[in-house]
């Protein structure tokens, strides 16, 4: 029998839904935590998600202004100029706009900081679960109003260039809370403090309706459930944006790696060797959020044309083999990234979603399921997973895909017709990633101890009931055939045994009757 496609392992794809709501539950499967690999994200179409996205925007809010007030310690000339065009010295002293070209700098108060640390250090002691005794929720330490002060502040430090004339009062309480933080939380160094969000719609790909934001409101007023376009259509999630990935020439790119299951009990899972970049077409920058910069989907980037102030020795079709990525490493003396980091945590992580989603798969022989995930590294050459896609594109769009996809498909035959003529058999790029062992289950010999009862018909025929009663005397008058007849017995008339005998008969007969009833 051919191997024919398994059921999709929805708790792993849908356009990061599965993935968001249960890569929680990894730790009761996996010793791991999915904050290490896998941005946080939530199902903001459900209530109780997006109270909690809302709370997660705001501390990460309040964090960014923590970092804000550390940039000022150790940035230079430069960056501080494009944080409000002024010096470290300058920082408390209001610009005269008579004596200056440049636009008046907008000032906020200390109090801003103050906030900031407070808000930070409750979501630290929930960090730390420090705040099993207390029950004091994070949302509830500023009261709305505060909230929203605290907010468009933000909005106006770090995306209107505004400064706070104290701030280098605060950078050694800041430097102390952040270095806790960041000692609890794996994914403080990709958040950044732009506040950018990524929304994607369940059950949608190739970048179909994904877009980022960084402003609340903008996110909750894009996903508001409306007549037109109702909740049960359209269940979002919205995705932490990883604000410092690695770039190559100043641009952004991912990484689309294939892996192959080929049972789910025992779970096999195979890894192919070869994957391959995709490149944006734009120069990278948090200052505007163009689906052009922020989405390597070639879907999307065959819509635009490469911008003219991009690095030449970027491919023109945007696209490499993760060969060539493993050679520009090794011009630059990182040779040892791929090998070392790269390679073996993506690894990693597949075998962490797959071994979770395993319960949740009806399993089913004779079947074979091929998967593209994509990953964004980290400054530090960490990838990051993003989402599991089934049924990846094999579309030769590229002459990288043209050649990649074509092998991996040939290679895939290899892998599920091959096993099964013969044992040595020829895999292609695909290695064994993950095989459980495959437990021997006890013989079942015991006696079978099921109880069963039947049921008893109760028989439908019923005697039918007499009523008339004058037919005793009839019978009583039979004569008895097993007396023998003699003429001396005629002619004694009613004799006494005669008597006798048709009273006993007519009492039988009655007693019968009563029986009857």
């Amino acid at each position: 029998q051919l191997p024919t496609l398994c059921h999709t392992a929805t708790h792993t794809t849908s356009k990061g839904i599965g993935l968001c709501l249960n890569l929680r539950n990894l730790p009761w499967y996996v010793p791991a935590n999915p904050n290490t690999f896998f941005p946080r994200c939530y199902g903001i179409y459900m209530d109780d998600e997006k109270h909690d996205f809302i709370e997660d925007f705001r501390n990460t809010a309040a964090c960014s202004i923590l970092k804000w007030v550390i940039s000022l310690n150790a940035c230079d000339k430069k960056t501080q100029k494009s944080k409000g065009k002024i010096n470290k010295e300058d920082v408390g002293q209001k610009k005269d706009p008579v004596d200056s070209d440049e636009k008046e700098i907008k000032q906020l108060p200390g109090k801003l900081i103050d906030m900031a640390c407070q808000v930070c250090e409750t979501y630290l002691a929930q960090m730390e679960h420090e705040d099993i005794d207390t029950a004091v929720d994070a949302s509830e330490v500023l009261s709305e109003e505060e909230w929203k002060d605290l907010i468009e502040q933000y909005y106006c430090l770090i995306h209107e260039g505004a400064v706070i004339c104290s701030a280098h009062n605060y950078i050694t309480q800041c430097q102390k809370i952040l270095s806790k933080i960041m000692s609890t939380n794996p994914q403080q160094d990709i958040d950044g403090d732009h506040n950018i969000w990524i929304i994607k719609p369940g059950a949608k790909s190739r970048g179909r309706e994904i877009v980022c934001k960084n402003r609340l409101d903008d996110i909750l007023k894009l996903v508001e459930a409306t007549d037109q376009f109702p909740v049960k259509d359209h269940k979002w999630v919205v995705q932490k944006y990883i604000e410092t990935p690695l770039l190559i020439y100043d641009t952004k790119f991912d990484i689309r790696q294939w892996f192959l299951v080929t049972d789910w009990n025992p779970l096999t899972i195979w890894f192919y060797k070869e994957s391959y970049l995709r490149f944006s077409t734009q120069r990278f920058s948090l200052d505007n959020l163009d689906s052009s910069i922020h989405l390597c989907n070639n879907s999307i980037q065959k819509h635009y044309k490469n911008a003219a102030d991009r690095n030449p020795l970027l491919p023109w079709h945007n696209m490499w083999t993760s060969t060539k990525f493993q050679e520009y490493l090794q011009k630059r003396g990182r040779g040892n990234m791929w090998r070392n980091v790269i390679y073996p945590s993506m690894k990693k992580a597949i075998t962490y979603t797959m071994r979770m989603a395993q319960e949740s798969v009806e399993a089913r022989k004779s079947s074979f399921e091929l998967y593209g995930a994509d990953f964004i590294l980290g400054e530090d050459f960490k990838p990051w997973l993003i989402e599991i896609n089934t049924s990846p594109t094999m579309l030769p769009s590229t002459p990288v895909t043209a050649e990649l996809c074509a092998q991996v498909q040939e290679d895939t035959i290899k892998v599920v017709i091959g096993k099964k003529r013969d044992k040595n058999w020829d895999t292609g790029k695909f290695e064994l990633l993950w095989r459980q062992p495959l437990l021997d289950l006890p013989p079942f010999n015991v006696t079978d101890l099921f109880v069963e009862g039947v049921g008893i018909k109760r028989s439908r025929q019923k005697a039918s009931p007499i009523t008339n009663f004058n037919f005793i005397d009839t019978l009583a008058r039979i004569p008895q055939t097993t007396e023998c007849a003699s003429p001396n017995h005629e002619k004694q008339g009613e004799s006494t045994g005669t008597v006798n005998n048709k009273q006993n008969i007519k009492m039988k007969i009655e007693k019968a009757i009563f029986c009857q009833f």
